[in-house]
């Protein structure tokens, strides 16, 4: 046989090789994809995944849980993460989905501490994303106009304020952002902002959360839905998940991430929840 039609051979079976080893990583990913109030304890979730189970490849992507739940339909990601039920999502099909509800989040309406408000009422709050209340000195604060922040559509952040707040009223037009960092940023930097944002990001040198009705946003308070602005963190896959986006989802569920990273990161455990929801932001049971 001639030299060249032996590398010829050698390099075709090189080929083939490394398309093997490619393939065989590629079946090893997991991608979740979705909801930004999710993204943090996703991504630290991955990362202790691996501590423990070191071929695992965990990429974790945000883009809102309009787009988790449509990528995961479509067969495009193992995992479509979610603020809201796909129930409540047009073009969703939540019959070829399944659910896995891995924690609640709290969300808080933010403003920049300049504007001298630490309390509003649930009718204020409402006025004010809807245009009805303008200045800070409408609220017993400084004379700084109102800035609304809003979360951008597909977010289910928004889906569930506008729910709870707003009682299908129309927001005003303002600004929109796509993700919670994004909101975080421009509360922070700008006076007369207001806007919402998951717990976990609702830190800053010049954010100032808001009480509602004279309600804390605590953890503690939405256990019992003292606290009304609260979310259930979801996990979707496509019917049955195949074996090891089964064996993640189940680590998700389990007693270490429940009890230990889930709280740590300023989430709350479903074992913690004293009331459930449905899918139209009904309580629906109340706990011990």
């Amino acid at each position: 046989m001639k030299k060249h039609s032996i590398g010829k051979i050698l390099i075709l079976v090189l080929l083939m090789l490394a398309c093997v080893t490619g393939c065989a990583k590629d079946n090893s990913k997991i991608t979740i994809v979705g909801s930004s109030a999710l993204q943090l304890l996703a991504e630290q979730a991955g990362n202790d995944y691996r501590l423990t189970h070191p071929s695992s490849n965990i990429v974790v992507q945000g883009g809102g849980s309009g787009t988790g739940l449509s990528q995961v339909q479509a067969g495009a990601v193992q995992i479509g993460t979610s603020d809201v039920f796909a129930e409540t999502k047009k073009g969703i099909d939540a019959k070829k989905l399944k659910d896995y509800k891995v924690a609640v989040v709290g969300i808080v309406p933010i403003v920049n501490k300049g504007v001298g408000v630490k309390n509003v009422s649930m009718k204020q709050l409402r006025q004010i994303f809807t245009g009805k209340l303008t200045n800070w000195k409408q609220l017993g604060g400084k004379n700084v106009p109102i800035i609304v922040v809003n979360r951008s559509k597909g977010s289910g952040t928004r889906d569930s304020f506008e729910d709870i707040v707003l009682h299908k009223q129309k927001a005003i037009k303002s600004q929109e952002q796509d993700s919670n960092g994004a909101v975080k940023k421009i509360v922070d930097t700008t006076p007369g902002t207001i806007s919402y944002i998951s717990f976990p990001y609702a830190n800053g040198d010049n954010i100032q959360k808001l009480s509602i009705d004279g309600v804390k946003p605590t953890n503690k308070n939405i256990t019992t839905n003292k606290w009304q602005l609260w979310a259930y963190q979801h996990m979707y896959t496509k019917g049955e998940p195949d074996k090891k986006t089964k064996a993640f989802i189940k680590y998700m569920l389990g007693k270490k991430a429940q009890h230990d990273l889930v709280p740590k990161i300023g989430y709350l455990s479903i074992d913690d929840m004293k009331v459930t929801r449905d899918s139209d932001n009904r309580v629906i049971k109340v706990g011990k």
